[in-house]
């Protein structure tokens, strides 16, 4: 059954490629889905500038005359902004060359290509530090075309064409991945992205196993996501057409199959268990960050119902946070992903070079209206979870309750 914009919406599997996304862009994010559960509310983010105003109530005596009508006027501040902003950002998009636009997050991913053929030779070494060096190279590489490739692919960044949009999708997502498409489009850019931190839609709930520990869960449990991807892929295959099931299992099999082959060929694996070892240690080298980045950046910030929440322009900025720079993520997982979150969230077509040119304007303008631009450390949010565990990823603390956005 394919994926429609009417579809009802369904729950995801437990850590699904969370951060793969699609060619979408945001639509009818004012309009609220019927569901809503109870989720976590905010941590020691840095919303500067931005001061609740009062609450308003049946009670309230506003200057229009009713609180419908200040409400209305509230929208229409809120969507003059986002105009506002978008217009701001057009223009430097623009202005921008087609290397800017696509050419630079393209040649990262073709430098990860070409270093792929000296990690397999590496792993070929007897001796400790040339070994090393293999499984090092071939889990960045992993790791960039997996999360980096098929976040810009199925955003559709990496091309301004639909067709080879597609194609690249199905390349990096289902091949390089183990993912399904249809599924990973519907659930981050559809769902993520348009109800971003509204309960029971986007609010990252399915990275959440409140059946572990917190050490368990921030430190053990990565280890499991190259296992878990795929296994969570097959049973969502039951929700898309038979022919986009019968290429998602074509192309998964294909890509963990020539990824056991060359180890067996060209590293030299003598044994199949040891070749599988290796596998899991490459694909799962930087599970811990591509885990924690996507519950840091959300989760502990503010949560709404889905027939309460605020015009995009707040819910993205309330509900997104930016992590620093950092050279290994930055180049594993896109700018994006990491320094670029929140600029990401309002504009999900740009690609991670786009996201990081239009940064400085994003949040010079925010921090201008009064909006929150939320930004911290790796470490500070890691602690924060530690410590706050059970409130944030077991428990469901209070959504949060809209009042007067300024």
């Amino acid at each position: 059954m394919p994926l429609e914009d009417g579809d009802p919406v369904r729950r995801r599997g437990q850590w699904a490629n969370g951060e793969v996304s699609s060619t979408l862009w945001l639509g009818g994010t004012g309009d609220p889905l019927p569901q809503s559960t109870p989720a976590p509310d905010d941590s020691r983010t840095k919303a500067e500038g931005w001061e609740p105003g009062p609450a308003l109530d049946d009670g309230d005596v506003t200057p229009g005359g009713a609180p419908q009508r200040a409400g209305q006027e509230l929208g229409r501040r809120e969507e003059a902004l986002m105009a506002e902003l978008s217009e701001l950002v057009q223009k430097v998009v623009k202005s921008s060359s087609w290397w800017e636009r696509h050419g630079v997050d393209i040649s990262i991913l073709a430098c990860s290509f070409l270093l792929l053929p000296a990690g397999f030779l590496c792993l070929r070494s007897a001796q400790a530090i040339p070994f090393l060096v293999g499984v090092l190279t071939l889990g960045v590489v992993h790791h960039t075309l997996t999360v980096k490739g098929s976040h810009l692919a199925s955003h559709n960044a990496l091309t301004e064409s639909k067709s080879w949009g597609k194609v690249w999708a199905i390349f990096f997502i289902e091949l390089c991945s183990a993912f399904t498409v249809e599924q990973a489009t519907y659930n981050h850019v559809k769902i993520h992205h348009g109800y971003t931190n509204v309960i029971g839609l986007g609010d990252s709930s399915t990275w959440k196993l409140p059946f572990l520990n917190r050490y368990v869960y921030m430190f053990i449990a990565p280890l499991a996501v190259p296992i878990i991807t795929p296994l969570v892929a097959l049973d969502l295959l039951r929700n898309v057409r038979w022919k986009a099931a019968l290429r998602t299992l074509c192309c998964m099999f294909l890509g963990l199959y020539c990824h056991y082959w060359l180890l067996l060929h060209v590293s030299g694996f003598v044994s199949p268990w040891s070749a599988l070892l290796c596998m899991l240690l490459t694909r799962s080298l930087l599970a811990h960050p591509y885990i924690h980045v996507n519950i840091f950046q959300h989760i502990g910030l503010p949560m709404f119902a889905a027939d309460r929440k605020p015009k995009r322009i707040h819910l993205m900025t309330l509900g997104v946070l930016n992590l620093p720079r950092n050279v290994l993520l930055d180049w594993s997982f896109g700018h994006s992903l990491i320094s670029c979150h929140v600029e990401h969230h309002l504009f999900p077509g740009l690609s991670d070079n786009m996201c990081l040119k239009i940064k400085p304007i994003v949040s010079q303008y925010l921090k201008q209206k009064k909006l929150p631009y939320n930004e911290d450390t790796y470490t500070s949010r890691l602690r924060l979870f530690l410590r706050r565990y059970e409130e944030l990823m077991v428990h469901a603390p209070p959504i949060t309750e809209l009042v007067g956005i300024q």
